[in-house]
């Protein structure tokens, strides 16, 4: 088995994935920039290397009979600014990983894709994979359209003869939901990074919006599943295909951090605000960051993307993802999260006051307020 670079989001999955993998009697080998926290168990190799670099990647999977590429850049915060980075990863990594199993034998991949290859703003409730690419013009941001990109040119390379004479390569794609778990390491930290700062003091768009989780390990089995289903003795059902993974249960996405922020001891904000006056402090936000970022690089407290990716339903059917794959996803609660942080020293603390980060707050609020309560003024002509 062979992976490829990622960010500490999907590093999160690599690890749990090697792991479930190993206990099954798999061989794996672990390909990326940075080595996985802690040791690495017994029958697991760790292969540091840039999926960027295609003599790097070559090397990772030769041997091999499947790869998961489960590597991304860009999806949230301060990296969804990055075009650069984001492209080289996602669009040129791909195509790396694609050469690679072609040169080298390899007969199945499987691509860590997301929502937003489909997704980009507007409200889908209980979509399903007959659902085409949204256009690539559309996509409010570069992580998105290049993991569209990505996934297409997987889907394309289903079917591909290999060099080695030993048959063709068979692909398919995950199209995960947020992914949470203990020891998760880009979205619940943030969150509980902001509570703890006292920085997360409202919400919004309307109760009524959904959206959708998976929790880590329903996500290992749908790759377990979806790689066993390239197989011959599963008549490659899944050769080509897409499939939406998530727990199924579509949730207010604040609602679904609630047990987080009051199990670690903090109250739950009551203010909830229009989510167009949150997208226009996005804006805000990113325009700042294009200024100052080549000085200082700083965490955006929300990007437009993320604005509606928490705040718009979209949520999907498992129908496929059951019927062709025998996906079961087991019901999770954050409780197991909530213990993690608490094991890490986070909870039970008050809230710190950060003059400059609610000034900052309060002022972009005042802006968004003033820029709408503008927008309704006449026009006088000439």
């Amino acid at each position: 088995m062979g992976n490829a670079r990622t960010d500490t989001y999907l590093s999160f999955l690599l690890c749990r994935l090697a792991c479930s993998l190993c206990k099954k009697g798999a061989k794996m080998v672990l390909f990326d920039v940075t080595p996985p926290p802690g040791d690495v168990p017994e029958g697991i190799v760790f292969l540091k290397g840039d999926i960027c670099e295609y003599a790097q990647v070559e090397r990772a999977v030769s041997d091999v009979d499947c790869v998961f590429h489960i590597a991304s850049y860009g999806m949230s915060g301060r990296e969804q600014l990055n075009r650069r980075l984001i492209e080289a990863v996602n669009v040129q990594g791909t195509e790396n990983i694609i050469k690679a199993c072609v040169e080298k034998g390899v007969s199945r991949l499987v691509y860590t894709s997301t929502f937003n290859v489909v997704f980009g703003g507007q409200v889908i409730e209980n979509g399903d994979e007959s659902l085409p690419y949204l256009p690539l013009h559309l996509h409010p941001d570069h992580y998105s359209r290049t993991k569209s990109v990505a996934e297409m040119a997987v889907m394309k390379a289903n079917g591909t003869v290999l060099q080695n004479g030993a048959g063709v390569l068979r692909t398919c794609a995950l199209r995960p939901a947020g992914i949470y778990g203990p020891g998760e390491q880009r979205h619940l930290p943030r969150i509980v990074s902001y509570t703890e700062k006292g920085i997360f003091r409202f919400v919004y768009g309307k109760p009524s919006s959904l959206v959708e989780f998976v929790h880590v390990d329903n996500l290992v089995s749908a790759h377990e599943l979806a790689a066993e289903a390239l197989t011959p003795e599963h008549e490659h059902r899944s050769a080509g295909q897409a499939y939406f993974i998530s727990d199924g249960r579509p949730v207010n996405n604040f609602e679904f951090f609630r047990p987080l922020v009051e199990g670690l001891g903090y109250p739950f904000p009551k203010l909830r605000l229009p989510i167009s006056l949150i997208y226009f402090l996005a804006f805000l936000t990113e325009m700042v960051h294009h200024l100052v970022g080549p000085l200082y690089n700083f965490q955006p407290l929300l990007t437009r993307t993320e604005v509606y990716k928490t705040g718009v339903t979209h949520y999907f059917s498992m129908a496929k993802a059951r019927e062709e794959l025998g996906y079961e996803p087991k019901e999770y609660n954050l409780d197991e999260v909530v213990q993690w942080f608490r094991s890490k020293g986070h909870g039970g603390k008050k809230p710190q006051s950060s003059l400059i980060g609610r000034w900052l707050i309060d002022s972009l609020l005042v802006a968004a307020f003033v820029a709408v309560a503008l927008s309704y003024l006449p026009v006088v002509g000439n």
